[in-house]
């Protein structure tokens, strides 16, 4: 656990903040779930680590639209990260970091900010309004995932294995107001495009 070693007083500063960012999320509908460390992974050539926070319980679907009354109680001492449902209230793509600082710097340039989630292990997560699904120039990317139907994400200030998960623009830049996912998913095409474009001109070129 990332946090064994911390003073106690740092361990009940994490908590009050995780269970604060819980219940105020809860409050805006979005569909939160408690999150625990999980089992080592020991695969073979492995480092016995693991690689993101999982739902506390096997059936958290049955827990998605808790009230944020009901979600209070389950942020507790064993608690150690916060989680939301996607494929409900919101969806989320996740990409690796260059692809993540192009399409935001694009997003920024043309005035239609998205809530984005950076990752200790280098992964941004773009939250979208639900969608029904990706554009194939997307989905044929393997660095590429879609968070929808059937899955969550970690919000901060989860704890991964090395480091927390923080905003890189939240959700009050937005108004609280979800992008369209088309929106996003179009700008993710275009700063892909842009990735692709040296390779095309050397190609040219030779």
């Amino acid at each position: 656990m990332l946090d064994a070693n911390w003073p106690d007083s740092w361990r009940n500063a994490f908590r009050i903040e995780l269970r604060a960012e819980a219940i105020g999320l809860a409050w805006r509908g979005w569909p939160v779930l408690p999150g625990a460390t999980p089992e080592p992974i020991t695969a073979e050539g492995d480092d016995l680590t693991w690689r993101r926070p999982v739902p506390v319980r096997d059936e958290w679907r049955e827990l998605v639209g808790s009230h944020a009354h009901e979600v209070a109680s389950w942020f507790s001492d064993r608690t150690h990260s916060l989680l939301v449902a996607t494929g409900t209230v919101l969806d989320a793509v996740e990409v690796d970091q260059e692809l993540g600082k192009r399409a935001a710097r694009l997003l920024r340039s043309i005035g239609h900010p998205a809530p984005i989630v950076a990752m200790p292990n280098g992964r941004w997560l773009f939250l979208t309004s639900p969608s029904e699904h990706l554009p194939a120039e997307l989905a044929d990317q393997i660095s590429v995932q879609w968070h929808g139907k059937d899955s969550y994400i970690p919000l901060p200030p989860s704890p991964f294995q090395h480091g927390v998960v923080h905003w890189r623009v939240k959700p009050e830049v937005c108004g609280w107001q979800l992008p369209p996912a088309a929106e996003v998913q179009d700008v993710l095409v275009r700063a892909l495009a842009d990735e692709h474009a040296p390779m095309l001109v050397e190609s040219t070129a030779a």
